[in-house]
């Protein structure tokens, strides 16, 4: 055994072993290895002059150290390539044309890695490249190749542990994975690009998860040199194929070029507008102002790195879904265009908008025995002009929002992070009173004293039953310039409600305010008369705007999208994907950066979508900023958040130590039991790889990642004391689990719902275009008293407006057909030898099982007056499986559309 030790290696006899079969010497599984040598032919190839084996060519001698006994093996693998551009059929025949005519070397060229050096050249020791032509491997309609290859090693090569990829043909292409059978797996999943492109190898390596101090002698350099190819060198202007992950400020929203009135805040490295940084692109800037970058347009598309884009079955999903929310534009646009201004008249007007139900169910005229009538097939085709109807309309009373609603959907609506409990009466606003005055609040006690059950304003907080949804600092600083705008009036404000017996919230007053000082504020509260009815509803379409303007820019873009980026960013340039920190949160970083990439061409941008139907117009961005500074890590966290917004308590004797002072609140019910299923798989997992706080300082990458997610992705908050140290397994147990919850399941929250319980114009308006009626306006007073509905309606977004933001909605409410949801993971090959780690993801998706059967026994529960009743739909929206479209549910692993 010493012999055979000193002819293979130590390290490739540990993982081989001796076959049932006398006098031969097998690997566990055959079928690996080709042509290796039985023990008696081992024997016999010690005493030749020369090894019996093919001769190696000179480009694989200056890769393979001499070997004193020149003994080689073959060893047998299977790469798995991608059908793409370079195999599609217009390209295969002209490939084939031209395949006896063209003497150039074509391929992409492969080499086995070691994970040992050479002790004589201190160099990795790799085995001979072996080039594979993709087109002998050719199958019409096939999705993919698998391509058998077989490399020559020396035999101390020692175990495989990564495998080179060169790309010599004219194109890119998409491998997804390698793996010698019972030796090694590789995962790729990767495009390689042409060598005359990018004359680097791609390296990939196996599956196995290596801490920094762990990693195999063969693959140290390697695993550094990849990190900085990642990382790039911060200069020039990124093309496509790369995959280069760096940072920068928000300067692309703007469009100086166009004119002042384009341009827009850089967000990101001053005091005045702080942010997140986002992904660095490199584009020029503008001519007219040098610190803007470019905008894209026809030919430049925005810059993310070549993996991230999307692609496939995902790409056309989100194709199709743009090309429907056009198509139901087009009516709404012409009858814009005839009747110069296409405001809703009456509630019919926006009922036309959605399909009618049961279409698929309409019965056959009588007297007429043809399956499809006339008056069907043009019902039909009217129908695929318009928006299926969303779930929330059940809720809806004609074209207000009622009082119980209003409440349910603070606490089970796609807003559920702005409730908060009051704690102070009248409300005391926080801004800068030097710069916006006293800002003292209009309410008063006897404006909610009649709503209590007989309690004072005090002994009602007191007992913890006044909540409040204060919109005043958010909007107040912004509202001058957002009511100058042309169709824009807004409030700042405040709604009140009380906890009821039954569980849940009633509006019990609301404040309106305007900037020009105390007698601009003014107080609603629940009607005694028709006039006051109206008022008031007009007063709660106001309150939902708000809520819909602060969802989207604030707890949406900016908590989810913006302030996660710089976490992803990190992930790719700090943690090398062997570290098994990066193999946990891989399927948590999808697909955001592409996300985010549009959202800055079309969403966010200088006359986007934001911009285009929401009340805060060209201020969104200032107010997004505004929100950052108040932004803490530390607060994502799903009982932190309960607890600083006052609607829970720590309790030692709940079940999660945790007690909720709204007991019936379905987000953060069903909230909290994947919160802490998440955190036990989150803490079995650190603890297994990090067994006390000495690993967890000593790991430089580590340490690296967390360091420049606070120094460079949240540049603008290093210095806050907030930040909590990396430094046991505690913390880190804590910080990966704040970061999977909020790209997974806090992202699903609020966006997964939008079209389902947040489509229908009239119940949240993205905006409005009036004030109430003024007393000393005559006209608007005689257009309130005459048609109320009309007036309401004519707060509203016009037809076209509404179906834009209808169409929006429903492509950020989509789940692509491809989509992965937590619980799912399609690498635990990663963790073969670690049944601890697989043991503790398999837990992880029962419990999401059980959860999910939990939240459907909840909402069958007529108690639970928040989820269950009549016209109220079912709070789904953390259901973890969902299947593919608008389903109203399903948290998928990232934060996707």
């Amino acid at each position: 055994m010493g012999m055979v030790k000193e002819i293979m290696g130590q390290t490739m006899v540990e993982t081989l072993c001796w076959s049932s079969q006398p006098n031969s010497f097998w690997p566990k599984r055959q079928r690996t290895v080709s042509m290796l040598p039985n023990f008696f032919e081992l024997k016999t190839m010690l005493q030749l002059p020369s090894p019996p084996f093919t001769k190696l060519d000179e480009c694989s001698k200056r890769y393979l150290a001499p070997n004193p006994l020149n003994v080689t093996f073959t060893i047998a693998g299977t790469v798995t390539v991608k059908n793409t551009e370079i195999t599609d059929h217009k390209e295969m025949m002209m490939a084939l044309m031209h395949q006896h005519f063209d003497t150039r070397e074509r391929g992409i060229v492969l080499q086995l890695v070691s994970t040992e050096i050479d002790p004589r050249t201190m160099e990795t020791k790799l085995s001979n490249p072996v080039e594979l032509k993709l087109l002998k491997h050719f199958k019409a309609g096939a999705k993919r190749s698998k391509c058998e290859l077989e490399f020559e090693i020396d035999s101390d090569f020692g175990l495989p542990g990564a495998i080179t990829v060169t790309n010599k043909y004219d194109k890119e292409i998409f491998v997804e994975g390698f793996c010698i059978e019972g030796v090694v797996d590789i995962v790729c999943n990767s495009w390689i690009q042409p060598e005359k492109i990018d004359p680097e190898e791609r390296i990939f390596f196996s599956n196995k998860a290596y801490l920094p101090c762990h990693t195999p002698a063969g693959l140290k350099e390697l695993r550094k040199e990849e990190l900085r190819l990642l990382r790039g060198n911060g200069k020039g202007v990124r093309k496509r194929c790369e995959r280069v992950y760096d940072y920068d400020v928000y300067n692309d929203l703007g469009n100086p070029e166009k004119g002042r009135e384009n341009m827009r805040p850089i967000l990101g490295g001053t005091t005045e507008y702080p942010s997140p940084r986002r992904c660095r692109t490199g584009r020029p800037s503008t001519t007219t102002d040098r610190k803007c970058e470019s905008r894209v347009n026809s030919s430049v598309e925005t810059y993310v790195p070549r993996d991230e884009v999307f692609e496939g079955r995902r790409k056309k999903s989100l194709d199709e879904e743009k090309l429907k929310g056009t198509t139901r534009n087009l009516i709404p646009f012409v009858r814009s265009c005839m009747n110069k201004c296409g405001d809703f008249k009456q509630l019919s007007d926006v009922q036309q908008i959605y399909k009618r139900k049961q279409v698929d169910k309409v019965k056959p005229e009588k007297g007429t025995t043809a399956p499809w009538s006339t008056s069907r097939i043009k019902n039909h085709v009217e129908d695929y002009f318009k928006f299926n109807t969303p779930r929330i309309i059940n809720a809806a009373s004609d074209c207000c929002i009622r009082d119980e609603e209003l409440g349910r959907q603070a606490l089970a609506g796609i807003n559920p992070l702005s409730i908060q409990r009051l704690e102070v009466f009248p409300p005391v606003s926080g801004l800068d009173p030097s710069i916006y005055g006293a800002q003292k609040s209009a309410l008063k006690e006897e404006h909610i004293i009649s709503h209590l059950d007989g309690m004072s304003v005090e002994e009602a907080m007191a007992e913890k039953k006044l909540f409040v949804l204060d919109y005043h600092d958010a909007y107040l600083p912004f509202l001058n310039g957002m009511n100058a705008q042309e169709d824009r009036k807004t409030y700042a404000t405040r709604t009140i409600f009380y906890l009821t017996p039954l569980g849940t919230l009633k509006p019990i007053a609301i404040e309106l305010s305007l900037s020009e000082g105390e007698s601009s504020k003014q107080v609603l509260t629940p009607p005694l008369d028709a006039t006051s009815y109206w008022l008031w509803q007009i007063a709660k379409a106001h309150v939902c705007s708000n809520d819909a303007g602060v969802h989207q820019l604030v707890h949406h873009w900016l908590r989810t999208h913006a302030c996660m980026e710089p976490f992803i960013i990190a992930t790719h340039r700090q943690l090398s994907v062997m570290h098994p920190i990066f193999k946990l949160l891989k399927p948590h970083l999808k697909h955001t950066l592409q996300i985010n990439a549009l959202a800055r061409e079309a969403l966010i941008n200088e006359g986007g979508i934001i911009e285009s139907v929401f009340s805060p117009g060209k201020y969104s961005i200032e107010i997004i900023s505004a929100a950052y500074k108040d932004w803490r890590f530390d607060m994502e966290a799903l009982p932190a958040d309960l607890i600083r917004r006052g609607v829970a308590e720590p309790d030692p004797t709940q079940p999660h130590g945790l007690r909720l002072l709204i007991e019936d609140y379905p987000y953060a019910n069903d909230g909290l039991l994947i919160w802490f299923a998440l955190e036990n798989l989150v803490r079995t997992y650190v603890n297994y790889y990090y067994p006390d706080g000495n690993m967890v300082r000593s790991d430089n990458e580590l340490q690296d990642w967390y360091s420049e997610i606070i120094n460079v992705g949240h540049a603008d908050h290093a210095n806050a004391n907030w930040w909590s140290t990396l430094s046991t397994p505690s913390h880190l147990t804590s910080i990966l689990t704040t970061f999977i919850w909020v790209v997974s399941v806090q992202h699903s929250a609020v966006n997964f719902g939008q079209y389902p319980l947040g489509g229908y114009v009239p119940m949240r308006s993205p905006h409005m275009k009036k004030l109430l009626p003024q007393v000393g306006n005559a006209e608007e007073y005689k257009q309130i008293m005459e048609d109320p509905e009309g007036y309401l309606l004519s707060c509203l977004p016009n037809l076209l407006e509404s179906t834009m933001f209808l169409a929006v909605i429903n492509i950020l409410s989509n789940h692509s057909p491809d989509e992965e949801y937590l619980g799912q993971r399609k690498d635990l090959s990663d963790w073969a030898s670690d049944p601890e780690i697989i043991q503790a993801f398999y837990k992880f998706s029962m419990d999401l099982k059980r959860i999910e059967k939990e939240i459907e026994k909840r909402n069958k529960d007529p108690k639970r007056r928040n989820r269950c009743g009549a016209g109220i739909p079912p709070y789904d929206l953390l259901m973890a499986s969902s299947h593919p479209g608008v389903t109203g549910r399903g948290v998928p692993n990232s934060i996707t559309i």
